[in-house]
Parts: structure tokens; C-alpha cells; sequence
């Protein structure tokens, strides 16, 4: 078992920035590929960025590409997502999750266990 708690969410407005953290449970987080994904009201969860174990290679959805950075450290068990030049259309529940078996891991399904979400607000 696997525990995801997410922080650094908040208010903020259009044009800023903001860090969430991961922090994971267990020590194998090393092997697993870590994804953030979102969800906003009355809409799907939705992929926003995923990181593979070593944290040599990364993927990000065109919404957030170029402006959202994925980083690991494997020594904290912690995963991060930063964020600049947040629109409105950020505002939603991030969650980070672990990665099961998969090739993409650009679907929830690929992904086992997940955190309880943290609030991104970006006001215009």
C-alpha cells in the first residue's frame, strides 16, 4: 500500500505560480512512473503531466506544456509539479498518483494509487 499527500495548492492569481508536492509512502517509489492529473468541476479527470522513475523523461499535456515543469527526488519519496503563468482554465482539484502497469501513463487506469487531491484556484 501506497499513501499520496499532496500540498501547496491555493489561490492565486492569472499570471502566477504555484508548487505542489507529493509526498509518497513505501520505498520502491524509485520504480514508478508518478503522474499529476486534474480534475475540475463537472468535467473529467484529465492528464496534466507524467514523470518516469529515473526522472529522465517527462510528458505533458499541450494545455500545460511549456509552462508546467514535473521534477522528482527519489531520496524524498516526492514528486512536484511547478506551475507558472496560470490561466483560469488551471482552476481545478490536482491529484498525484502512482503508476501501475501501463505504456503511456496518460490514462487513470494506468495509475494505482492516488492522493486526495489538493485546490488550485486561479482567479482572472
Amino acid at each position: 500500500q501506497v499513501q499520496l499527500v499532496e500540498s501547496g495548492g491555493g489561490l492565486v492569481q492569472a499570471g502566477g505560480s504555484l508548487r505542489l508536492s507529493c509526498a509518497a509512502s513505501g520505498r520502491t517509489f524509485s520504480l514508478y512512473t508518478m503522474g499529476w492529473f486534474r480534475q475540475a468541476p463537472g468535467k473529467e479527470r484529465e492528464f496534466v503531466t507524467r514523470i518516469r522513475p529515473s526522472g529522465g523523461s517527462t510528458y505533458y499535456a499541450d494545455s500545460v506544456k511549456g509552462r508546467f515543469t514535473i521534477s522528482r527526488d527519489n531520496a524524498k519519496n516526492t514528486v512536484y509539479l511547478q506551475m507558472n503563468s496560470l490561466k483560469p482554465e488551471d482552476t481545478a482539484v490536482y491529484y498525484c498518483a502512482v503508476g501501475d502497469i501501463g505504456v503511456s501513463f496518460r490514462r487513470p487506469e494506468e495509475y494505482r494509487y492516488w492522493g486526495q487531491g489538493t485546490q488550485v484556484t486561479v482567479s482572472s
